[in-house]
């Protein structure tokens, strides 16, 4: 998976017989575990976790470590997965951390947000996920499991962004052509998720939304028999999870954005905001989405309604658009 600052355009391969060679550097560079002192090889996601940010900011973790090392993306998603999984079964209570202006602000809280927040030490719980990423790759080495190794649709994947006069590029991105290996999804159904959100205000919700919208999307219950409506619960939700972080840390930024998740020969795609998608067939452009635009009088109350817009569309040809309202 690729989120964050814009990177170069590459193909997207299985990378199968990659797979044990990938394994053997990975252990010969990092033969034992992290030691408390030692620093970590790849960035934490910041100071905090809350419990409900876990699965997607590991995630995040792993698959950024793993792709700047190459790693074949079924294998990359796969080790993420199982890594995740199986600190996510373990007790995270030594990790639990509660700064002193969050007490104090939880007592400032009307009575109906008391709800405790359990936060989590980030930089501790990344070393112990770290420590289970290798014993996971040991394991792996002797015998791959068939999801890490199998073939998958090739994707060619290019990336391009431009700053503009921002001081700062506020943009973000997703390419996940292996959403069934991260999130241990064993359907016949393959699916592929790309996303773009464009921040307003600095790069803290978009960063949010490419971390934790499709780890959201995956988790609902209707993916496999309603993907736009798991699209929108996953927007809604993310949505939640960013005010209440924001809240705490005291962020003022929002971010557009725009999804495509493609399951089987089907494209769906979910908005807010005025991000787009273009599809071309055959030299001609196909129009998918109307943008949200405050100009637009049916759009006028979109920002205070929390809602979400999304469409199906069958590929490659004969498009037949599902329309699922916001509310």
């Amino acid at each position: 998976m690729s989120s964050g600052a814009p990177q170069k355009s590459s193909p997207m391969a299985s990378g199968t017989e990659e797979t044990p060679g990938f394994l053997d550097t990975l252990l010969q560079d990092f033969p034992a575990l992290l030691n408390p002192e030692d620093p970590l090889p790849w960035k934490a996601p910041g100071t905090v976790l809350s419990q409900e940010e876990v699965e997607g900011e590991l995630a995040e973790l792993a698959m950024g470590f793993l792709g700047s090392r190459k790693a074949p993306p079924p294998l990359a998603a796969a080790l993420a997965h199982e890594a995740v999984s199986q600190l996510l079964q373990t007790d995270l209570s030594e990790f639990r951390k509660l700064p002193r202006e969050e007490e104090e602000e939880e007592e400032d809280d009307d009575e109906e947000e008391k709800a405790p927040v359990t936060l989590l030490d980030a930089q501790s719980l990344a070393r112990s996920f770290f420590n289970r990423l290798w014993e996971v790759a040991g394991q792996w080495q002797k015998q791959v499991p068939l999801a890490a190794r199998a073939s998958q649709r090739q994707w060619l994947v290019s990336i391009h962004a431009i700053r503009n006069t921002r001081r700062k590029m506020e943009d973000r991105h997703v390419s996940l052509p292996s959403f069934n290996q991260l999130f241990g999804l064993f359907d016949p159904v393959n699916r592929a998720y790309f996303a773009v959100f464009d921040g307003h205000g600095g790069v803290d919700a978009a960063r949010y939304a490419a971390v934790h919208v499709h780890t959201n999307a995956a988790r609902q219950p209707e993916l496999p028999t309603d993907p736009a409506g798991a699209l929108r619960e996953a927007f809604r939700r993310t949505d939640q999870m960013f005010l209440r972080k924001a809240k705490r840390e005291r962020l003022q930024s929002g971010t557009t954005g725009v999804c495509a998740l493609i399951a089987g020969a089907t494209l769906h795609v979910a908005w807010l905001g005025d991000s787009q998608v273009i599809l071309v067939q055959q030299g001609q452009v196909v129009k998918l989405m109307e943008p949200h635009r405050p100009e637009r009088q049916s759009d006028e109350m979109w920002p205070s309604q929390d809602s979400c817009w999304a469409h199906s569309h069958l590929l490659p040809a004969h498009l037949q658009a599902q329309h699922s309202a916001p509310h």
